[in-house]
């Protein structure tokens, strides 16, 4: 469940029983007999309850089961690691060795950014890592202006391939590169 859906059904939870609440502070207030302090509150609405008989449990049934389902639902979304942890590790070896742990995200983030600046003519670029961390796979999807130079953006995507490989620390064990070029004017 993403946070976005669990914020979601944490919401619609907050709504139901602000919902309960309110309907029960308004048959409170309509239904409690002023001039009589022997009379019975639910004296009414037990009556329409036995009236609908099947129904009524059913309903009653149903929205048990629903309102557990959602409580497990948020159990379990709340008890669950969450999803971006860190993942992969960039070693150093030489003079001052150390180990730095990255989200694969931040690393797609970078080399997308890498790829859409320059001038070359990239409108946008979309990145996918997979793999081992020190070789990962990647796959690379520019879409190009209208008119220009594919050579340009080779050499472009070349480069920006190179400059994440050194500042990573790792080289990609498999390059795809796709480019799309826009449709220029008729």
């Amino acid at each position: 469940m993403t946070d976005a859906a669990h914020r979601l059904l944490w919401t619609i939870v907050a709504l139901v029983l602000v919902a309960f609440g309110t309907t029960a502070l308004w048959v409170s207030v309509r239904m409690l007999p002023a001039d009589d302090p022997d009379a019975t509150l639910l004296g009414p609405a037990l009556d329409a309850w036995r009236t609908a008989a099947p129904w009524s449990t059913l309903a009653a049934a149903v929205t048990g089961v629903v309102a557990a389902l959602a409580g497990q639902r948020l159990l379990a979304g709340e008890l669950r690691r969450p999803r971006r942890a860190l993942r992969g590790v960039l070693s150093r070896p030489g003079h001052r060795p150390g180990r730095t742990r990255l989200a694969t995200e931040v690393l797609v983030g970078a080399l997308e950014r890498d790829l859409t600046t320059g001038g070359c003519g990239v409108r946008h670029a979309r990145v996918v890592l997979t793999g081992v961390p020190q070789r990962p796979d990647v796959w690379i999807r520019v879409e190009v202006a209208a008119g220009t130079p594919t050579d340009g953006v080779r050499e472009h995507v070349d480069a920006a391939v190179r400059r994440f490989a050194t500042t990573a620390g790792c080289a990609p064990a498999h390059l795809d590169v796709t480019a799309r070029i826009e449709p220029g004017p008729p």
